[in-house]
């Protein structure tokens, strides 16, 4: 969710290229708990933040990752995704459910995890300054090393984006 911030709260990238990723635990949509360097231990990880479950953009770019994974595209470089936002685990579980999403969302409610990654601060809509989600994607490798940073994404063409960052790694 947004909400409106003083005039100067600018956004850090605080999450850069060749640093190890920020270790974080969080629950996914079926309220399991998940720890990056756990769960995902030797294997590349797609991690993208989103505003919204069920927003256009964002389904947008969920079911583009679905439906790249779905044809083996990201098979290939043993690469997982995974999806955070601020949603709580129900609107998560909905949303998985909705667009048969074969990937774990977790939910970040006080966004605490995205500060971490820079995925979180001042935005403008309409005029008025908010924070909120910036959606942003960082490919890890197997090692748990930042290997891509994708700030600022826009929807269309990050799945293709993406795979062609892995064919580069």
């Amino acid at each position: 969710m947004s909400q409106t911030v003083p005039e100067k709260s600018p956004a850090t990238m605080i999450v850069v290229e060749g640093k190890k990723a920020p270790d974080f635990t969080l629950l996914d949509q079926n309220g399991e708990k998940v720890r990056l360097s756990r769960n995902f231990k030797g294997r590349k990880v797609i991690l993208y933040f989103y505003p919204k479950d069920h927003t256009p953009g964002c389904t947008t770019q969920a079911t583009k990752f679905r439906d790249a994974l779905q044809e083996g595209r990201f098979k290939a470089f043993g690469a997982v995704i995974v999806g955070i936002s601020p949603d709580e685990i129900e609107s998560h579980s909905k949303f998985s459910l909705k667009f048969l999403l074969p990937y774990k969302l977790l939910s970040d409610p006080d966004h605490a995890v995205a500060e971490k990654y820079g995925a979180w601060g001042e935005k403008v809509q309409y005029g008025k300054r908010t924070m909120g989600i910036i959606r942003s994607t960082f490919i890890i490798d197997e090692k748990g090393i930042v290997r891509k940073v994708f700030p600022k994404v826009k929807v269309d063409g990050h799945a293709e984006e993406v795979l062609a960052a892995l064919q580069e790694i």
